[in-house]
């Protein structure tokens, strides 16, 4: 059975600059934007700010969607990653809670666009997609009757 991998993924944006978490994969450091599954207790907007929390210590809502990207890793793995965007006024201090985040860079979008580390290539087709302005409201994501109880009664029609 087809079971895709639903990823999140936050795009943090302050002064003019991106918010990056690097992690080591296979002995090699690599950048990708604060993100992780949904798990099966929450909403896409509860796993992204989980997630941005968990991985940077940030603690906002998500203020944006920014879009949903279908793509297949190399090693055959399919994920559906809904990407979320955040403004902030100010550069954050950062703080992972994830002992597998070595640390969190804020960096210009051309040297995360020219970057070689990158996690994927959805890391950089997130910041091209931010720079179109790509910015749809949240409830295109927003979750149905949840949560959903076995037994509960439907509204009448």
């Amino acid at each position: 059975m087809f079971k895709p991998h639903v990823t999140v993924a936050c795009l943090v944006q302050a002064e003019g600059e991106l918010l990056v978490v690097e992690e080591t994969i296979n002995g090699r450091p690599t950048w990708n934007q604060p993100a992780g599954h949904l798990e099966a207790d929450e909403t896409l907007l509860e796993a992204a700010e989980r997630e941005l929390y968990e991985e940077t210590g940030i603690i906002t809502p998500m203020h944006y969607f920014i879009a949903i990207n279908q793509w297949i890793a190399p090693d055959n793995t399919p994920f559906v990653r809904f990407l979320f965007g955040v403004d902030l006024a100010k550069k954050a201090p950062t703080q992972p809670q994830d002992s597998d985040i070595d640390c969190c860079w804020w960096l210009p979008p051309a040297q995360i666009l020219t970057a070689s580390n990158l996690r994927s290539p959805l890391v950089a087709e997130s910041v091209r997609l931010w720079q179109q302005d790509s910015r749809y409201p949240l409830h295109l994501v927003s979750p149905f009757r949840w949560p959903f109880h076995e037994g509960a009664r439907l509204p009448s029609a």
